[in-house]
């Protein structure tokens, strides 16, 4: 018996390019880039003082300045993006569709601004004088609850943690879900918002953030390259509406992709580094294609997790030759963090975004700053700009501390 087909009804963005995915996707099209200086906070005093930063976003064109001030950023965000993303998608949220839509959504960190400020207030003025909305502004999983609220979604609820591949886990669990029959639609992807004063000294200390272009911060993301030196911390949101084709079918709506498979592998090596063989991540992409049931011949695009790191990139080379072989060299891989900087929890979610609308569109993005080709990175990463390209399947890969890894499957909707 055939199983239930899942589809992507609509897509939404908040990212360093723009505060709406049509925006955000023109510009990364051009190759654009959206990083620059930090300015969320005095960052004069770091090694590294540049990010992926959401620009003049305005809570209050989405919810009223008290419902803003009981969030975290990344909750904003989030709600920010779920209200983009149900207009996308035009879905009339009456009570039957509100009773059947959920919400799987991956969130990285949490409210490190909320604790952050906290703190400061617990030292300066004593217990006493810390927030009752504390703790619920800071937990990951406000972040779906939080559109469960705003729009009355009452579906499952749930919130999936895994470092930087918390936004591909999360859809994958999403179409899981549905493929069970557990739900006929879900909103899905990833939530973050780290770039606070701990959050960039953290990853500061782990030596794992780009230092040496602070006065060139869009030269800064440059995966695959030789002289790459560490990623860009970024934020934002990036969401989409999985649906069961029949319910899709039933309310006339537009179909951007179809999810075909998801694959998932632990690294079972180290708590920051990748398993340096490849053989983790390569797992995880060839689980993805034996769910979708495709030979690896059959995709043609990558959008790399590429996180501009001297292991993560090269790693990342070797998994994709282990899973696809001889035909590694004939994929047309872009690595778009090189135009956003990492997101995080996000990141699979704008990436997957970003994998449908190239499907969508017949536009793949190109890889900016790939200037000094290395030698151990010798794929086909589209250096030279984005791509006219009618492919039919696609793969996107987010990686994560811990070792754990996630590849998504897209297929060029055919009715």
């Amino acid at each position: 018996m055939p199983r239930p087909r899942v589809v992507i009804t609509g897509v939404s963005g908040i990212t360093p390019l723009a505060n709406d995915i049509g925006t955000t996707w023109k510009r990364l099209v051009a190759g654009e880039s959206g990083i620059g200086p930090i300015t969320l906070f005095d960052a004069s005093e770091y090694t590294s003082r540049i990010a992926g930063e959401v620009k003049n976003f305005n809570p209050e064109n989405y919810m009223t300045a008290k419902q803003a001030k009981r969030m975290d950023r990344f909750t904003q965000f989030a709600v920010a993006a779920a209200k983009m993303l149900v207009e996308d998608a035009s879905l009339t949220l009456d009570e039957k569709t509100k009773e059947d839509l959920g919400v799987v959504l991956g969130v990285g960190l949490g409210g490190l601004q909320t604790i952050e400020a906290q703190h400061t207030k617990l030292m300066e003025a004593g217990p006493n004088k810390i927030s009752a909305f504390m703790i619920p502004m800071l937990i990951s999983n406000m972040a779906p609850g939080q559109i469960s609220i705003f729009i009355g979604a009452r579906g499952a609820n749930i919130v999936t943690t895994t470092a930087c591949a918390s936004g591909i886990h999360a859809i994958g669990t999403a179409f899981s879900e549905i493929l069970l029959g557990r739900a006929n639609r879900l909103i899905s992807g990833g939530v973050e918002s780290t770039i606070t004063p701990l959050g960039v000294a953290g990853f500061t200390a782990l030596k794992a953030l780009s230092t040496h272009y602070n006065d060139e911060p869009q030269k800064a993301s440059r995966p695959f390259d030789a002289k790459r030196d560490g990623f860009v911390i970024g934020e934002g949101a990036g969401l989409l509406l999985l649906e069961n084709l029949d319910a899709a079918r039933e309310r006339g709506a537009k179909i951007y992709a179809e999810v075909v498979g998801y694959g998932a592998s632990g690294d079972a090596h180290h708590m920051t580094a990748p398993l340096d063989t490849g053989e983790g991540m390569a797992t995880a992409m060839t689980r993805a294609l034996k769910d979708a049931r495709l030979a690896p011949e059959a995709i043609t695009h990558i959008n790399a997790h590429a996180t501009s790191t001297q292991l993560n990139d090269s790693t990342e080379t070797k998994a994709m030759k282990i899973a696809f072989g001889d035909h590694a060299r004939n994929l047309k891989i872009s690595a778009t963090k090189s135009m956003t900087g990492h997101l995080l929890g996000a990141a699979g979610g704008i990436e997957t975004v970003f994998t449908a609308l190239a499907l969508h569109d017949g536009v793949l993005p190109g890889t900016v700053n790939l200037e000094y080709p290395d030698p151990a990175c010798d794929l086909n990463y589209l250096s030279s700009g984005s791509e006219r390209c009618e492919c039919e399947y696609a793969m996107c890969n987010s990686f994560g501390f811990g070792g754990t890894n996630a590849s998504i499957i897209l297929k060029k909707w055919q009715d």
